[in-house]
């Protein structure tokens, strides 16, 4: 048995490559847009930069808070028509964005459309991919979706470039075509069973302890986390490097995601949650502290390393999630959608203002180490709580079992 699991990894069934091959045209056409959406607002609608501000931070709690929406809808109409009421807010999302180019109302409209149609999209995808499979198969299935959504965000911004403050009108309407042929496809999907929903939470192998740390806090931290070098590297790096590198930082770090995950998805799997920590935050640590060293060597290495802390720390938190709770698949993952977008939320908010004092200090490295600093902290914080959680919890049982008549 065990020599031909090996075998039985290699093979998607065939909703399975579709939903891969899909999230690859979907982040395509979306990365198309959205990396330059604080530009087409400010420069082509003429929206004050802090207004913009405002707008792509609503977006942002919209398509990762609204995740939660997603297991109630799929509950009520199932995970296939959850993802086509989703593909056709996007697609009408992206459509309105070309009239939309001479109207700052419509254009806002549009974005908050297309941020809906992500936030029911994600979670009821990935749990139609995991539906019905073995519990050793989520790995390699998270794993792979991860990679086509990553492929997807390294091609669309260079695929979309010549168009975008061109002929912007073109690239939306091209996007909303391509939306509206996924879309299609995603209605020949065979409707999942009722009972692959109810599959999620195995019960944990006697003499196995689980570690008391939450999921939904870790993704929290995590995402806090990482979203600093998200929103800040380019502010940092063109400066001090080039536009240029800065790209190439960005396609070496979506190509090593990409390749990376896929392989590393048993060892993450294997990994006790608490050493996932120290292995996820200990890269990212690290990664920061290279940045802050500058030039381009401290960059590609930093970016190397927070890419590393990305794969192990996003996918065994989602793992996580999955094994811990006894609710449906998509309600999992719109609960992690939430706990990302309160992080990214937190990390842009406290970015801003440290970024802000490093640059008044005359040291932006200053914003590195700290961010650094950070991330050593942070997880011997949640493992500490998570040790007092246990214990909390263990001393009243202690106190019900001495009482025969307690209750």
């Amino acid at each position: 048995m065990r020599a031909e699991r090996p075998t039985e990894q290699r093979r998607f069934t065939t909703p399975q490559g579709f939903l891969l091959a899909g999230s690859f045209l979907i982040t395509l056409g979306s990365f198309a847009v959205l990396p330059y959406m604080s530009v087409l607002l400010h420069q082509r609608l003429g929206l004050g930069l802090g207004t913009v501000g405002v707008v792509l931070a609503v977006a942002s709690l919209i398509q990762f808070a609204g995740g939660v929406v997603a297991g109630p809808v799929a509950a009520r109409i199932g995970l296939r028509r959850s993802m086509l009421v989703a593909l056709a807010l996007r697609t009408a999302g992206f459509a309105a964005f070309v009239p939309g180019l001479t109207s700052p109302v419509l254009a806002i409209g549009a974005l908050l459309l297309v941020s809906a149609g992500a936030a029911l999209y994600l979670p009821a995808n990935k749990a139609y991919l995991v539906g019905g499979s073995p519990d050793a198969d989520r790995p390699r299935l998270l794993s792979a979706s991860s990679s086509a959504f990553n492929v997807g965000m390294a091609l669309g911004p260079p695929a979309a470039a010549p168009l975008v403050m061109g002929s912007p009108g073109v690239l939306f309407t091209c996007v909303a075509g391509l939306f509206a042929l996924v879309g299609v496809g995603h209605a020949f999907l065979p409707r999942e069973e009722a009972h692959p929903e109810t599959d999620a939470s195995p019960e944990p192998t006697p003499g196995e302890p689980r570690s008391r740390l939450s999921p939904f806090l870790v993704t929290v931290v995590s995402v806090y986390a990482f979203m600093f070098f998200q929103h800040y590297l380019a502010l940092y790096a063109v400066p001090r490097t080039s536009a240029g590198f800065y790209g190439v930082v960005l396609m070496g770090y979506a190509a090593l995601l990409v390749v990376a995950q896929p392989l590393l998805a048993e060892w993450i799997a294997a990994l006790s949650y608490p050493a996932a920590l120290r292995w996820g935050f200990g890269a990212m640590a690290a990664g920061m502290a290279a940045i802050a060293g500058g030039g381009h060597a401290g960059i590609a290495v930093g970016g190397a390393l927070l890419c590393v802390g990305e794969i192990v720390l996003f996918l065994k938190n989602d793992l996580e999630a999955l094994a811990r709770s006894s609710a449906p698949p998509a309600t999992v993952f719109g609960r992690q959608r939430l706990a990302a977008g309160i992080g990214a939320f937190a990390s842009g908010v406290a970015g801003g203002q440290l970024y802000a004092a490093a640059e008044s200090a005359g040291s932006a490295r200053a914003f590195w180490v700290v961010v650094g600093l950070q991330c050593l902290l942070l997880p011997v914080l949640l493992m500490y709580g998570g040790r007092r959680t246990a214990r909390g919890r263990s001393e009243p049982r202690a106190e019900t079992a001495s009482r025969p008549g307690g209750g």
